[in-house]
């Protein structure tokens, strides 16, 4: 039975990382005294769920996390430095801090570390995430236990939730661009001057124009989406941002 430990400080361990290509101890008292922290772990780097879902919607979501008072949000994993760095330049995660817990201490002492020996992963951490405050654990919440790898509870719009229910969440944002096409360098100019975040995509590198036209009906670019409705180009963007100013 994973036990729950809200009101309790959280273990005492040193993590060693690798930074600018040398060793840096990060002792827990150091990550997580005098801040608010938010942590989520997961079984392991590069896995399906933690790559495309778990990992990604705490980066996406990390500024309105601070908005609403969280200094700094973390990702603990049992994986050594040189994985979980790779994994943040392949996700791409600058607003998360990737913590890696090679020895299971940390989690261990969490009373998380659980037995993957069938999946060939040796000891690994249960999914889980928690708000910690200056070292205490005001609040987590933890994957129920089940076979398989269950995702249901701690994920960054649970916890968002939990800490400010009426929190704005942010517009999801997607643009298709060319490269040396000044019209989408003007629909990211306006995207940044509003301190929108957006993810792009560059014909020829992520996408095809195929592609492109399958999508938006269109063969110019920049076609912009927001939450999951085509807004068109950078004159229909400027329209649409004039408009909900």
């Amino acid at each position: 039975m994973l036990q729950n430990r809200e009101g309790q400080k959280v273990p005492k361990v040193t993590f060693r990382t690798r930074q600018n290509n040398e060793w840096q101890d990060v002792p827990s008292e150091k990550l997580f005294g005098g801040k608010k922290v938010v942590v989520f772990s997961l079984p392991g780097a590069f896995t399906p769920t933690c790559s495309s879902t778990h990992l990604p919607g705490y980066n996406e979501l990390a500024k309105t996390f601070k908005e609403n008072g969280v200094d700094e949000i973390v990702c603990i994993s049992v994986n050594d430095t040189f994985v979980m760095n790779e994994w943040a330049k392949d996700q791409e995660s600058e607003n998360v801090t990737l913590i890696p817990d090679g020895n299971g201490e940390f989690t261990e002492g969490m009373g998380m570390l659980v037995d993957k020996t069938d999946l060939g992963f040796g000891k690994r951490s249960w999914r889980y995430s928690m708000l910690v405050n200056d070292g205490t654990i005001e609040k987590m919440f933890i994957e129920p236990e089940e076979p398989g790898d269950p995702f249901k509870v701690s994920d960054a719009y649970t916890m968002l939730n939990y800490i400010n229910p009426q929190a704005a969440k942010p517009k999801l944002v997607s643009l298709f661009t060319k490269e040396g096409c000044p019209f989408c360098a003007r629909a990211k100019g306006m995207l940044k001057e509003l301190g929108i975040d957006y993810e792009e995509i560059v014909l020829g590198k992520n996408i095809t124009t195929r592609s492109l036209r399958a999508v938006t009906n269109a063969t110019t670019v920049p076609q912009v989406f927001i939450d999951g409705h085509l807004i068109g180009g950078s004159e229909e963007l400027a329209t649409y941002l004039g408009a909900v100013k």
